[in-house]
């Protein structure tokens, strides 16, 4: 027992052994908790915002606390953690609890925004309360230094509640939620393990194997599974967490590795989530929306409009994160607040460039699509009349068909009422004249119904 007990008092083999427990019992767990979705039903279905199509098993979340808490309840016994610790530990899986529970509740029956506010108020006060864990200095950012009791309290509240519902919110494409989890967490536990924090390493790693273990399955096309907001919530807060004993730990005078700009540090890592949430509440409330009505206006949405599959996007998005934390290191020397506009400049250009209009798609022509070099026709062009409907603004699309298609169009105002269409009335006239019938099949169009089509196009004349 001394021989196992010296063996986890090493940090690296403690947090390699954290990797490891969660990646087994993922791969153990996950298909039991898709199995029982599918036979119980409790699946998500795709509306009109979702990203997918099919129904999907939720309730990941679920999975993702179960490996969490068994893995650092295991090792924080056999590392041998102190009171203090042991005290934060229990605290932290007591505040999952309780967000696993709202979370879970809120994927099958809903809960409204007012409930699971009060549920994360509760979650962030175990924390803050029984451990102490609040962010007591800004080490000059902004002209400020360490901040009294009260509005060390106040911030604390604040930052939790806004790093939970921002990771939230970016939930929304299959891998994106997950992979900032990890490079967060890896950024977090490399500073604690260098820092020598044993439950605060055992924290971001044990996070990180979890995480990798859903991945496997929510990039899956075979046996995907969502985690739904039992799992984001639970990520939100296990980061927000990490980031605040981020800045407690640097704090310390006796950290043998510590960086000038933690708090610059600590907006980078957790840039994705919270430029795109400030970006959706404040177009929200400018169209005098609430900020917590669902919309598809995030960036993670964008990207897939613009042609990327999940796993492009999520690329995309952690490659700008993990630039964005680069440069924070590369001028960590500067100004604090010269850094800070250098990062958020730098950041809105990275992650806001796909609204940029040079990624707008322009749809090609008919000439520009099917003239050759020549300018003639290429065969693929040369489109039956009855096919032409679908290109209403071609040069090439007759009168009457355009007319046809403008009937078709839908002419409803934004009120919804119906608005008459000024080309249905010339459309009916045309379609008694035979301009517009049924089209009959060409091949079986004989001669005499082509002269028939004729006299009658002469008498109206």
């Amino acid at each position: 027992m001394a021989q196992i007990s010296y063996l986890f008092d090493n940090l690296y083999f403690l947090t390699t052994c954290s990797v490891a427990a969660t990646l087994l019992i993922s791969f153990r767990l996950y298909p039991i908790i898709i199995y029982v979705v599918n036979r119980k039903g409790l699946m998500d279905d795709p509306d009109e915002r979702s990203s997918h199509t099919n129904k999907v098993p939720t309730l990941g979340g679920m999975g993702l606390f179960i490996v969490f808490s068994l893995t650092i309840m295991l090792l924080g016994v056999l590392a041998n953690l102190s009171r203090p610790e042991l005290l934060e530990l229990v605290s932290l899986l007591a505040a999952t609890l309780l967000l696993l529970i709202m979370g879970v509740k809120d994927d099958l029956v809903l809960m409204s925004p007012k409930k699971k506010l009060v549920g994360q108020l509760l979650a962030s006060s175990i924390m803050l309360f029984l451990s102490d864990v609040r962010i007591e200095h800004f080490q000059g950012l902004l002209g400020v230094g360490e901040l009294p009791y009260w509005a060390s309290v106040g911030f604390t509240f604040f930052v939790f509640i806004l790093v939970i519902n921002a990771v939230n919110l970016i939930d929304g494409i299959d891998g994106l939620a997950g992979s900032i989890a990890i490079l967060s967490s890896t950024t977090f536990g490399i500073f604690f393990l260098l820092n020598e924090q044993y439950l605060l390493s055992l924290v971001s790693f044990a996070l990180i194997g979890s995480v990798i273990g859903f991945l496997y399955y929510n990039l899956s096309n075979t046996q995907k599974l969502f985690m739904g907001d039992s799992g984001s919530l639970l990520i939100g807060f296990l980061l927000a967490y990490q980031g605040i004993a981020f800045l407690g730990v640097n704090e310390n005078a006796l950290a043998p590795f510590a960086v000038p700009n933690a708090p610059i540090l600590l907006l980078a890592i957790l840039s994705y989530p919270l430029l795109d949430t400030l970006r959706v509440f404040s177009m929200r409330a400018w169209q005098g929306r609430s900020p917590f009505s669902a919309d598809r206006n995030h960036i993670h949405h964008r990207l897939l409009d613009l042609g990327n599959a999940h796993e492009q996007a999520t690329l995309i998005v952690c490659v700008c994160n993990l630039s964005i934390i680069g440069l924070v290191f590369l001028i960590g020397d500067w100004n604090i607040n010269v850094q800070l506009i250098i990062s958020i400049l730098v950041g809105s250009f990275l992650y806001l460039s796909p609204f940029l209009k040079i990624f707008e798609k322009r749809p090609l022509s008919l000439s520009e699509e099917t003239k050759d070099t020549n300018g003639f026709l290429t065969s693929e062009s040369r489109i039956p009349i009855e096919n032409q409907k679908y290109s209403p603004n071609s040069s090439e699309t007759s009168g009457v068909v355009q007319m046809e298609n403008s009937a078709l169009e839908d002419t409803s105002s934004p009120s919804g009422v119906p608005v008459i269409n000024r080309y249905i009335g010339a459309t009916k006239d045309f379609k008694k004249q035979n301009f517009i019938s049924e089209r009959p099949d060409p091949e079986n169009l004989k001669t005499m119904d082509i002269k028939g089509v004729g006299k009658n196009m002469r008498k109206q004349s």
